[in-house]
């Protein structure tokens, strides 16, 4: 069984990899020192800080670094203490502290899910928000939506056991309106495009995406008899209002767009709540933003559902948030959610967390939620800690889930104390595999600064070189046996990362990872290693008029 001190391990691996191979086959100038500027990604949506911190590295330590990792023996991992992985769950008394699992992307394997619900639940957890997309075993006229990895019923079974076990209460989410790719990119459903051409957002004039939302919806419904609370989505409705249907609307109807998104948001909650007496609906709250509080409290919106006011900025605008609770108090709300970031917020390809954006958007929301005594009439339910996977259905994954459960620790923790409760130091584990990331990350970065400043690999190995297989043997001679070391050292790692990812994810999470991160930069690793093997061969012959 995959622990998780291995999965975190073994995905570290792989990022680490995927870096230092970029770097290793990259081209730019360096000098006798090189300043490295890490890129912080930025916002959600914007351009954030440029540059988060920077790292000098000295020529002096890379060719020793070089010569000297490819050989380094492996270091053997310190036993794991039985229990101190575990801690005594608590229930919040306060707002709850829901966990987001966004599965459109990387869903984890339940056998996963056995694993981090009991660290969700000690870490000061009281729920997961699941936002199924595909991953739910829709039946019937439904059954094109699912995704061939997809939970079975069984599977869902067990999630639901696995939550009541750990103290953690599940809130389905299924999209009514907007981030319908996943349905709408089916040839079935083009005719229920808002937009013919994009597969985005529902057209809520005709009378089948009506239908379609409330089949979706009563199928996750059923399978979550005991949910008090319903997420129905409803953010980001891209093209509203530019379908004919639509135009023809907004001419009868003043141009009114907000009516019309309130319209189809107020219908969808009044099927969810009469569909079940007692359960809660929510929505994201983006498309209400622009809407007056009277047009809302006039829809009725209010008495059906709470917002969820979602910011994952770094820095975020604490007033402008004050004024959105209010303004909803004004429509008539009685209580609204909280969403921030613990991972997938930052970057639409981003590959590790960065932890202090992460940490900072908490603790901002942190003055939020004590400011809350400003508004006694307006109950806050809780926060949603998102942890998106991708940005959309089309669009590749974010940082895989075992990546930010160290961020999610720590924002947890910070919720529940009101505060950040102080630094944490890299290599405690000075004899462990976890600290030779760091080691392999700072070697290989070296190695790469002296393949491109090595004078024989800079003038005797270029890309001009092994295109007409023309190189002195002896120089090849510097670099060769180092490079096939390093080369079948990474070949060990990814042939490990395989087995631990596959441990946690299913076969085509593995596959676009792998493909989008690592294959082509390992291509091209190998690449270099056979062109020195070919070319040595050739023992310094003439230039050949035959091309590789």
């Amino acid at each position: 069984m995959v622990t998780k001190r291995q999965a975190l391990r073994a995905v570290a691996l792989c990022l680490v990899l995927v870096a230092a191979v970029k770097l290793l086959l990259s081209e730019y100038r360096t000098e006798r020192k090189q300043k490295l500027a890490i890129v912080d990604p930025g916002s959600f949506w914007h351009q954030g800080p440029k540059v988060k911190e920077a790292v000098t590295v000295h020529k002096s330590e890379v060719l020793n670094s070089f010569f000297n990792w490819a050989q380094k023996p492996e270091v053997p991992e310190p036993p794991v203490e039985k229990g101190a992985d575990t801690a005594p769950l608590e229930t919040s008394k306060g707002p709850a502290r829901i966990v987001h699992l966004d599965l459109k992307g990387a869903a984890p394997k339940v056998k996963y899910m056995k694993q981090i619900f009991p660290l969700f639940s000690s870490l000061g957890a009281d729920g997961v928000l699941l936002e199924y997309e595909d991953m739910f075993p829709y039946h019937g006229n439904l059954t094109i939506l699912r995704s061939p990895y997809a939970y079975s019923m069984e599977d869902i079974e067990e999630i639901k056991s696995l939550a009541k076990l750990n103290k953690l209460e599940l809130i389905p989410l299924v999209q009514v309106f907007g981030h319908l790719e996943f349905v709408l990119k089916h040839e079935r459903y083009f005719h229920l495009r808002e937009v013919r051409a994009f597969p985005n957002s529902l057209n809520p004039h005709h009378p089948g995406s009506v239908a379609l939302v409330k089949d979706m919806v009563s199928q996750v419904m059923d399978c979550h008899p005991d949910a008090r609370w319903f997420h129905m989505g409803a953010d980001e409705v891209r093209g509203l209002g530019e379908s004919q249907d639509s135009k023809n609307w907004l001419h009868s109807n003043k141009g009114d767009v907000g009516k019309m998104f309130l319209n189809h948001a107020v219908s969808l909650a009044r099927f969810i709540t009469e569909r079940r007496s007692g359960v809660r609906v929510i929505l994201w709250d983006d498309m209400l933003r622009k809407i007056s509080p009277a047009t809302i409290k006039e829809s009725g919106l209010q008495d059906l559902a709470s917002p969820t006011i979602w910011n994952y900025l770094k820095k975020m605008d604490t007033d402008g948030i004050g004024t959105l609770i209010s303004r909803y108090h004004e429509a008539g709300f009685k209580g609204v959610w909280f969403a921030s970031a613990f991972k997938g917020g930052t970057g639409i390809d981003q590959r590790w967390t960065p932890l202090d954006y992460q940490l900072q958007n908490h603790l901002s929301w942190i003055k939020v939620m004590n400011s809350m005594t400003k508004y006694p009439s307006v109950t806050l339910h809780g926060i949603l800690l998102t942890g998106w996977q991708r940005f959309e259905h089309h669009t590749v994954l974010c940082e895989l889930l075992p990546v930010g459960i160290p961020s999610l620790a720590m924002c947890l923790q910070s919720l529940k104390h009101g505060k950040c409760l102080g630094n944490c130091k890299i290599g405690t584990f000075s004899q462990s595999k976890e600290n030779t990331i760091y080691f392999s990350d700072g070697n290989l970065l070296s190695i790469h600064l002296m393949f491109i400043s090595y004078s024989h690999i800079k003038g005797g190995f270029s890309r001009y070189h092994r295109k007409y297989n023309f190189a002195n043997p002896r120089i090849i001679g510097f670099f060769q046996g180092r490079l096939k070391k390093l080369l079948d050292k990474w070949e060990t790692y990814i042939e490990n990362f395989r087995m631990e990812m596959e441990g946690i994810y299913f076969p085509d999470t593995v596959e676009e990872w792998m493909e989008e991160n690592v294959n082509a930069n390992m291509d091209l690793l190998r690449e270099n290693a056979r062109d020195a093997e070919r070319i040595l061969k050739l023992n310094g012959q003439p230039k050949s008029l035959k091309t590789f």
